[in-house]
């Protein structure tokens, strides 16, 4: 996904945009959550199938988890080499399996672009051709079989895809609507982005302290500039497509502390999982979060 001019190295490694460097690198906005269990319909493609469950369960924003169910046809992209220097990542071709395809997991995030629902997904799937990772093209995969998702819907906050002059791509970005308010929330929960060059588990952190939340549970997807795993493997794939299987924020000393296990594909196809090294894997081009805080039940009625 990278031109061989699109980054250079520092302290902590770093890309370079085509753009101006936005001066927010972290953004997040309070919603009021809605516990979500619907079923995807055979014959419905995926975003329209998960735009429904969402629409009868009046949210526009948040996230669920496909972890089983068959989907035919499928399409999908993975990360690519950028071919000029409009941007320094972009896609593959469309890889298009035949046969169905089994989903083994991946996290939906749900959002809107140009008022309408929109979906970015990264997962794992089998194919005819073998375990695949990568980026589900979810208007043109269709379910085969009812699918049970689960997940979060937020009412009072959705991403919506606006222009990033940074990286020169349409992203999601949080935003507010409606009238909500989400200060009485027992459990609060924040939609986040992560803008590149922000090593993702301190930007998370630093969401945490920001927002007065000591423990969470963290749910997304995004990019990486390479990987660094705390047990020492490293990918060096300059540009990476994620999927946290296990995102969790809990205190230390007063101060939040970040744990994230995941999966990752580079721009050859080969597939890593693992826990995060803190501090060393930065932002690519961007990084969507669903960040829920765990309150102690002895302070959830308290004031």
């Amino acid at each position: 996904m990278l031109t061989a001019k699109a980054f250079e190295r520092s302290t902590l490694r770093t890309i370079i945009h085509p753009g101006p460097v936005a001066a927010q690198r972290l953004s997040a906005v309070a919603g009021v959550p809605v516990a979500l269990k619907f079923t995807l319909e055979p014959g419905d493609a995926v975003d329209d199938a998960l735009a429904k469950g969402f629409s009868n369960a009046g949210c526009e924003g948040g996230f669920v988890m496909l972890d089983h169910g068959r989907f035919d046809p499928f399409r999908y992209v993975m990360p690519a080499l950028s071919s000029d220097a409009s941007h320094a990542a972009w896609y593959s071709a469309t890889f298009e399996p035949a046969g169905s395809v089994l989903m083994r997991k991946a996290c939906a995030i749900i959002g809107r672009r140009d008022g309408r629902p929109f979906i970015h997904c990264h997962g794992i799937w089998d194919t005819s051709e073998g375990r695949r990772m990568g980026h589900m093209l979810a208007p043109d995969t269709r379910v085969a079989e009812p699918v049970e998702v689960t997940g979060i819907g937020l009412k009072g906050a959705t991403f919506d895809s606006l222009d990033d002059p940074e990286t020169n791509f349409r992203l999601f970005e949080p935003v507010r609507v409606g009238n909500g308010d989400p200060s009485f929330l027992e459990s609060p929960i924040l939609l986040a982005r992560v803008r590149p060059n922000k090593d993702i588990s301190l930007a998370i952190e630093e969401i945490c302290s920001t927002h007065g939340i000591e423990a969470a549970d963290v749910y997304g997807i995004g990019s990486l500039n390479e990987v660094r795993f705390a047990d020492g493997r490293h990918v060096g794939s300059l540009a990476t497509e994620v999927l946290i299987h296990e995102g969790r924020v809990e205190g230390n000393s007063g101060q939040p502390k970040a744990r994230l296990d995941i999966a990752v594909v580079d721009v050859e196809g080969e597939i890593y999982e693992g826990q995060l090294t803190r501090g060393d894997n930065p932002v690519c081009v961007t990084f969507e979060l669903v960040i829920r805080a765990i309150i102690p039940e002895g302070a959830r009625h308290k004031g």
